[in-house]
């Protein structure tokens, strides 16, 4: 593992500081007229009309995506030589956490926006960017990626999909079957997964018009009804050599660091998408009497409400550092994108857990608080419980995640702990931070010397060790943030309550793992001490942090 990397697993070790880490308080003007332009178009162009698109209408789709073209929504994140507006990795993470709210419509953008494109943006050759990006950053073409297939899903690498040059030299012959497709009802190009000749993992831009490729009827899902999910059946498709992206047989180096990319984005969509349950559920229950009172008014929903916004806060803090520390990086001299990229799979996989997991959580909960109308149709908050359990699905389970991230950690740890002693109003948060960087540290000596490192075996442990992870970055960029913002009575409130779970978290974790790991007791007694003697009346902090939000 280089040492970049490692520079970037810092926080499993030492105490951030503030100032290196991004928070959204630190939005620019531009960030601040990008974040309105979003929440324009999503209220005035798309509500409207999203029962349209629910109804599978996809010229609504189409003619959205070109509005969204217009205003620049779709090249963000695309080099300016290539008709793009180059704007950060903040501003892309702004626009895909405000289109969240979009819901169908959203899967459609993201997937043009994300793994649609960035496969040419990133990967492709100069003459195929100049070909097919431009029609994709105006929307005036729709993209689809094309990897899953019906005996290969996390196992990406299992496709069955064949490519076999053709005799004249000229083409590739693909033959096989995708399924579960992205925007393939509407699709105008496709990048396909396919092996040549059989064992050579290979990239490839087919034209969704090529004879001998067809799809099948749309899928009916459980959710995000609005979105064309179909299969896609390549027979004796030609596909011209210079379509291929990147080298015969590293196709996987295409696929993996996209859908890193991809991770980032739907650890955006759905903190979004937890956000606006957070705002229906608070909306609903202002209004909604029982006993003559407002919900609102009731203790245990307003627990509800701050352990929700908590939650929320986290999410937001981790996905927008992460968006920040991949700013800095693109913005420095590279000599690999997939490198460059690379750096920041342990990240992604930890934003996508993280996010994907709060918002189920938190829109379960805001359902809750709908009571009886939650589970009525008409209520939105029903269509985003269905819609939003794809996401811990998308791009790569949270299970193949975790093991993701205990593998990266595994081989990359080095086991020192640099405790800072942090004073004022989070001593005690800091405090729990160093003894949960503790736990995990005595976890992995644990599992080297009993010689439980194999990630892919011992996948109990893996979990164990990505959530400890998860946490470590969720606290310190927490905190960070709460230092930065000092005064922020919501921010300091939430880190003192995530805190406090979190420690509680890694303690559940270590004692189940203690007989089987082997890891000494003295950091789960110290984590126990510490919660013991937490001076935070946390029901009263729980009860503040409802009041300001509700409020």
């Amino acid at each position: 593992m280089n040492s970049s990397t490692k520079s970037l697993l810092s926080f499993l070790n030492k105490t951030s500081r503030p100032a290196d880490v991004f928070t959204v308080e630190e939005f620019t003007d531009e960030h601040l007229m990008l974040k309105e332009t979003v929440e324009k178009f999503v209220d005035r162009e798309v509500f409207p009309v999203l029962h349209l698109i629910e109804q599978k209408q996809f010229d609504e789709t189409k003619r959205l995506m070109l509005k969204a073209g217009e205003l620049g929504l779709i090249a963000a994140d695309i080099a300016e030589e290539y008709g793009g507006l180059e704007l950060g990795k903040v501003s892309a993470a702004i626009i895909a956490e405000g289109m969240a709210k979009a819901r169908s419509f959203n899967i459609t953008f993201s997937g043009q926006t994300g793994i649609g494109a960035l496969p040419i943006a990133l990967f492709g050759t100069p003459e195929q960017k100049s070909r097919y990006l431009p029609k994709l950053l105006t929307g005036e073409h729709i993209a689809a990626y094309a990897l899953t297939e019906p005996s290969a899903g996390t196992d990406a690498l299992g496709i069955k999909t064949s490519a076999t040059l053709s005799p004249c030299g000229r083409y590739y012959i693909l033959n096989g079957e995708k399924q579960w497709i992205t925007n393939s009802g509407f699709a105008d190009i496709l990048i396909v997964y396919a092996k040549v000749d059989h064992q050579h993992f290979t990239a490839f831009i087919v034209e969704a018009a090529s004879e001998g490729l067809s799809t099948g009827p749309e899928e009916n899902k459980m959710g995000l009804d609005g979105s064309s999910t179909r299969s896609v059946i390549l027979d004796q498709v030609h596909v011209p050599v210079e379509n291929v992206i990147g080298e015969i047989g590293r196709g996987h180096i295409i696929a993996f660091n996209v859908l890193n990319f991809g991770r980032h984005k739907i650890a955006l969509s759905s903190l979004g998408t937890a956000k606006r349950a957070i705002e229906l559920a608070i909306e609903y229950g202002n209004v909604r009497q029982q006993f003559k009172q407002p919900l609102t008014s009731f203790p245990l929903i307003r627990e509800k409400i701050a352990d929700m916004v908590a939650e929320s806060i986290a999410v937001e803090s981790v996905v927008y550092r992460t968006a920040g520390e991949m700013e800095e990086s693109f913005s420095e001299p590279y000599d690999s994108i997939a490198k460059l990229v690379g750096k920041f799979a342990v990240h992604c996989s930890i934003n996508k857990v993280m996010a994907t997991e709060a918002a189920g959580k938190i829109v379960d909960e805001a359902l809750q608080i709908h009571g009886g109308y939650g589970y009525m149709r008409e209520y939105e908050i029903e269509q985003l419980y269905r819609d939003v359990r794809i996401n811990r699905i998308f791009e790569g389970t949270n299970e193949i995640n975790r093991i993701l991230i205990a593998n990266h950690i595994m081989k990359a740890y080095e086991p020192v702990v640099e405790e800072e002693h942090v004073s004022g109003p989070l001593e005690k948060e800091y405090q729990k931070l160093n003894l949960a960087r503790v736990i995990l540290k005595e976890l992995i000596e644990s599992a080297r010397k009993n010689n439980l490192t194999d990630m892919n075996k011992e996948q109990e442990l893996a979990a164990a060790i990505a959530d400890m992870a998860i946490g470590l970055y969720a606290m310190d960029s927490l905190l960070a943030r709460a230092r930065k913002t000092s005064g922020d009575q919501k921010i300091e409130i939430a880190a003192k309550v995530y805190v406090h779970k979190t420690l509680q978290q890694f303690m559940n974790l270590a004692l189940y793992l203690k007989n089987y790991a082997g890891i000494g007791v003295e950091a789960i007694q110290k984590a126990h001490q510490a919660i013991i003697e937490s001076a935070d009346n946390l029901i009263g902090l729980k009860r503040q942090l409802a009041e300001i939000v509700i409020s």
